[in-house]
């Protein structure tokens, strides 16, 4: 993220004090309808960082690793798609709720990495649909990425991939809700969580590690008190809620686990599904229902956008995260 140099800082007011003539035609956003709550945990000018110990369900088989939620808010614009960071623009720019998630984790003898960003807005009734989300996948075969993009009420998808079968795609889908949105509107107001059944687009990595195409699907989503004992929340005895997605025609089923109060921090998720793949006339993988299980260990809030000396290293471990750096 580049920093910036500032008169008013916050993630839905910018007004860059820049020499440059053009920057003053900077069109700024208005303030978003929100609680005061919301404006002073997500307006604060830092991000929130959450750790998870990932276990990851590829080829018939369990993997560990680990998982990084990064949820900040910053200024869209909405047509270009794309952060707006100042300058001249014709458009006026809208505050939305990003999430980059983080997976990395090895399966055998070599390494996975897959990224996930997601870019809801937080004025929801004016903008009702997510604007943007973007996968990429790397292993040492290869790697692929899928991007799904809002244009004129549909979603454009481009996808490209190392596969012979796969390549290079281009299709426009029906702006139905996005499985990879749930988690970004989960945090702005799970009570808003769709719920029944409903149309839908799957995750862009559950679809690229089973190389299934994306295309609107049937599911079923429920919203229920979570009683087992595998999530646990930050404070002892608060409440947590399980978002539960049905896929009943590829028998998948992923639940998101949160906290009930703001601001619904994700205490972790499972992801079942089987290790089944299509390639042309050929099926690969085995039938078996194996779980893919997220368990958050730590959280903190952070600038981490300007954290990017030696001493800020110390950040790492007080996430906990492993790698790099430590």
């Amino acid at each position: 993220m580049r920093q910036l140099t500032v008169c008013i800082a916050s993630s839905w007011l910018l007004l860059a004090c820049s020499a440059d003539p053009e920057a003053a035609k900077t069109t700024v956003p208005a303030a978003p309808p929100v609680s005061a709550e919301f404006s002073r945990y997500w307006y604060a000018g830092q991000a929130e960082l959450s750790r998870y110990q990932l276990q990851q369900n590829r080829y018939d088989a369990i993997y560990p690793g680990e998982a990084v939620l990064v949820f900040v808010t910053e200024d869209f614009l909405p047509n270009k798609q794309v952060k707006m960071e100042g300058g001249k623009t014709a458009e006026t720019a809208t505050s939305v709720l990003k999430m980059n998630q983080m997976r990395r984790f090895a399966t055998g003898i070599y390494d996975y990495s897959i990224n996930t960003s997601v870019f809801t807005p937080v004025a929801t009734s004016q903008f009702p649909h997510t604007f943007k989300v973007a996968t990429s996948v790397q292993d040492w075969c290869g790697q692929t990425y899928s991007q799904l993009n809002l244009r004129r009420n549909k979603y454009h998808l481009e996808a490209h991939s190392y596969f012979q079968q796969e390549a290079d795609q281009v299709d426009s889908l029906e702006a139905v809700v996005l499985e990879d949105e749930l988690w970004t509107r989960l945090r702005l107001d799970p009570k808003a969580l769709p719920l029944g059944k409903l149309r839908i687009i799957p995750g862009t990595v559950a679809s690229r590690l089973r190389h299934q195409p994306l295309r609107v699907e049937t599911a079923s989503a429920e919203l229920t008190p979570y009683r087992r004992l595998v999530f646990k929340p930050t404070q002892a005895g608060a409440a947590l809620q399980a978002y539960t997605l049905t896929y009943p025609d590829t028998k998948r089923t992923l639940t998101i686990v949160f906290e009930q109060a703001f601001p619904y921090l994700i205490a972790g998720w499972e992801d079942t599904y089987n290790g089944q793949m299509r390639f042309g006339n050929q099926t690969y993988g085995s039938a078996e229902l194996l779980t893919t299980r997220a368990i958050r260990t730590n959280t903190l809030k952070s600038d981490y956008w300007q954290r990017h000396t030696r001493a800020d290293s110390v950040l790492r471990r007080q996430l906990g995260v492993t790698g790099f750096g430590n």
